[in-house]
């Protein structure tokens, strides 16, 4: 079911970290699956407080990709591929980071519902359920960890020592949802405040050539074979602006790849000068397709756009104005003749309104 409440700012700052640091036993997450932006969000808040001597259980659930699982140390995060991760019994302060989305945390959802006064959320989606009632939420910024910046201030905890090259410290996990969340600085949610932040990391003694090389190019062997076989599937709708992609479980078990090697691979036929958006259809089981939406930016300032979050709320997904996920329970070919025609009626309102 979509979310019809108002997914808004409901306390200041000052109350949020006043609740962090009375907390005794914290309990951190995000989203199944995280990607580069929650694994940074879930980082950064979770150095901060225990900086402050807080206990914090960080947890991580689903795959995670092999680029980001290496920048934590041991013992900093709990990895649970499967089943709950659920917190301590005595945990007094759950904090949900980068998603406000119940169907993304079922790995602790039932215990959030039932501790609803004790959960918080920092986010920058434009949708989400009751999952926090004490939540900081700001569309505007181009990350979670964006967000938190202000938070990590309002705590006192210092980003990093003043050193040419530092490793391991809050301002790197902030720089890594900054980075990945925009594309490593291309999309459009990439503006002054997102290089004034930068700036400010960089002093912090970031390696943001290093992290750049252990995120993007440490791809495994089966990557490039997966990639082909996305192109190879590739197909245009809707007058060629919208391009389409298939991948089956069969793609992934003849190439010795899995989920985890899916980053970025959605923005491939973005290069085409007439497509505005991409579509990546994943066969998860026979049933059931995961889609990716991702959309270019203005071609000139104010101008029209592809609101690929407004397509994946059709299918009960969400994310962002340019990036977008959902999943669909049908076939393949029904999932993707679905796709194309949400596509097409949303092309078409567009062009209407226009």
């Amino acid at each position: 079911m979509k979310s019809t409440m108002d997914y808004v700012t409901t306390v200041t700052h000052a109350e949020l970290v006043a609740r962090l640091r009375a907390a005794k036993r914290l309990f951190i997450t995000t989203h199944f699956k995280p990607d580069g932006d929650a694994m940074g969000s879930v980082l950064a808040l979770a150095r901060a407080l225990r900086s402050l001597g807080s206990t914090v259980d960080a947890v991580l659930a689903g795959p995670v990709d092999r680029s980001i699982r290496g920048l934590a140390l041991d013992g900093e995060i709990r990895f649970v591929d499967h089943g709950l991760a659920t917190p301590a019994a005595d945990c007094d302060l759950a904090v949900v980071l980068d998603t406000g989305a119940w169907s993304q945390l079922e790995h602790c959802r039932d215990w959030l519902k039932e501790h609803a006064l004790m959960v918080v959320g920092v986010d920058h989606h434009a949708r989400g359920d009751l999952v926090a009632p004490m939540r900081i939420v700001d569309r505007n910024c181009a990350s979670c960890t964006q967000v938190l910046v202000a938070v990590i201030d309002e705590l006192g905890v210092p980003f990093g020592p003043s050193a040419r090259v530092a490793r391991n410290t809050i301002a790197e996990a902030l720089f890594v949802g900054l980075a990945t969340d925009t594309g490593w600085f291309r999309f459009s949610g990439a503006d002054d405040r997102v290089f004034q932040l930068v700036a400010r990391l960089l002093t912090c003694g970031v390696d943001k050539d290093g992290i750049y090389r252990m995120i993007e190019q440490g791809d495994a062997p089966g990557r490039p074979l997966l990639t082909g076989r996305a192109l190879n599937s590739l197909t245009y709708a809707c007058g060629g602006r919208v391009a389409i992609m298939r991948l089956m479980r069969t793609d992934f078990a003849e190439t010795g790849t899995g989920v985890n090697d899916l980053a970025g691979l959605v923005n491939e036929p973005m290069s085409v000068r007439e497509v505005d958006m991409s579509v990546l259809l994943v066969e998860s089981d026979p049933k059931l397709v995961k889609v990716s939406f991702r959309s270019k930016p203005p071609a000139v300032p104010n101008g029209p756009f592809v609101d690929v979050n407004h397509l994946a709320a059709n299918f009960d997904g969400g994310g962002h104005v340019h990036a977008a996920g959902a999943r669909i329970e049908a076939s393949m070919d029904d999932a993707a003749h679905m796709v194309i025609e949400a596509c097409a009626a949303y092309l078409e309102d567009a062009g209407s309104a226009g």
